[in-house]
C-alpha cells in the first residue's frame, strides 16, 4: 500500500461510519471520533518483515499513536456489550505482544481502502482469522476485530496520509491554576523514567521521579530543571518508548489518564528520551501536521 510507509504517519477513516480511528486518552482504549485534527487520530506506520514461520514472509504493519505511543493490538477478550467480535487496545510493544499488534494491509476496490487483517486471528479461540471492524448502529463509536466470514462494509478503512510539520508544535500550557502547595498530592502520581540522549542519540544517563498530573508543559519544564546543568535545555524534546520494542513517539500532548486498580496502590510508568532540539538525533524524529487539510 503506497499510503503506508514506513514512519510517515496516517488517518484511519470508516468507510461506512466517515469517522477516525482514535486513541482513548486512557492510553488503553481504542475508539472512533468524528475529530480530525487530533495527535489522538494520526497513527504513526511501522512496517515489519514477516519471519520465515509467517506467511510467505509478508510484510507486517504496525501502528502506534502518534499521541502515546502505544500500539494497535487485537485481544482475546469480547468486544463491549452490542458489539460484534473481540476487543481491541492500545498496548506496548513487548515480546508478548508481538503478534497481537502485527496487522496485514489487504487493498480493496475501492482506492485508498484497506481491510486490516490481524496476524493473531489464528491463536484466538475461535481459531480464525479476525479483521478490524467499526461498531454500531446507532451509538457508532466502537471498534473491535472480528472474523472474515462476518464481512461487513465497516471492516474497509480509508487510509489518509498527514504529512509532516516543520519543527515540534507548542506545548499547550495547562488552562487551569497549579495546585497550592499540599493539594498536589491528590492528583494521580505517574512514574517518569527518562534516559538522555546525545547529539547522535547515544542514550548517555537515566533518571526517575515522581510526576504528578497530565500536563506535558509541566512535565517539560520539570525535566529541564533536572537536565539544564547536563545539557542545552532551551528547546527539549520528549519522545515516549511505549515497551522493549517501541518506535520513539514525539511526547507534545498531555499524559493519558492514569488507570485506576480498584483495592491496590498502582503508580504507573512512563518512559521518556530527552533530546535537544536542533541535534541530529532530534532531526530524525517526525512530527505530523494534524492541522493540514
Amino acid at each position: 500500500m503506497e499510503h503506508l510507509q514506513d514512519g510517515h504517519h496516517v488517518r484511519l477513516r470508516s468507510r461506512v461510519h466517515g469517522t477516525y480511528l482514535h486513541a482513548n486518552e486512557d492510553g488503553h482504549g481504542v475508539s472512533l471520533h468524528h475529530c480530525r485534527a487530533s495527535m489522538n487520530a494520526a497513527w504513526a506506520v511501522h512496517l515489519y518483515q514477516g519471519d520465515a514461520d509467517d506467511d510467505a514472509q509478508a510484510q507486517h504493519v504496525l501502528l502506534h499513536s502518534a499521541a502515546y505511543g502505544r500500539y494497535l493490538a487485537a485481544t482475546n477478550a469480547p468486544a463491549p456489550l452490542g458489539h460484534r467480535g473481540r476487543r481491541v487496545e492500545q498496548r506496548n510493544y513487548d515480546d508478548q505482544e508481538e503478534e497481537a499488534i502485527r496487522w496485514q494491509a489487504v487493498g480493496a476496490d475501492s482506492g485508498n481502502d484497506v481491510l486490516l487483517r490481524n496476524v493473531v486471528g489464528r491463536n484466538l479461540r475461535d481459531g480464525a482469522r479476525h479483521h478490524l471492524r467499526a461498531n454500531g448502529r446507532y451509538i457508532r463509536t466502537g471498534v473491535s476485530v472480528d472474523v472474515f466470514d462476518n464481512f461487513s462494509t465497516k471492516m474497509l478503512w480509508a487510509v489518509e496520509p498527514i504529512p509532516a510539520r516543520d519543527g515540534m508544535p507548542p506545548l499547550r500550557r495547562p488552562i487551569c491554576l497549579p495546585f497550592p502547595g499540599r493539594l498536589t498530592t491528590l492528583l494521580e502520581p505517574r512514574l517518569i523514567v527518562y534516559v538522555r540522549a546525545g547529539a547522535d542519540g547515544t542514550r548517555i544517563s537515566h533518571g526517575a521521579f515522581v510526576f504528578r498530573g497530565k500536563s506535558v508543559f509541566h512535565l517539560r519544564k520539570k525535566l529541564a530543571r533536572r537536565l539544564e546543568a547536563l545539557m542545552d535545555v532551551s528547546n527539549l524534546a520528549m519522545c515516549v518508548e511505549a515497551g522493549t520494542f517501541g518506535r520513539l513517539t514525539p511526547l507534545v500532548v498531555d499524559l493519558p489518564r492514569s488507570r485506576h486498580i480498584v483495592g491496590t496502590v498502582h503508580v504507573q510508568e512512563l518512559h521518556i528520551v530527552v533530546f535537544a532540539g536542533g541535534t541530529p538525533a532530534h532531526a530524525g524524529v517526525r512530527y505530523p501536521d494534524v492541522d493540514a487539510v
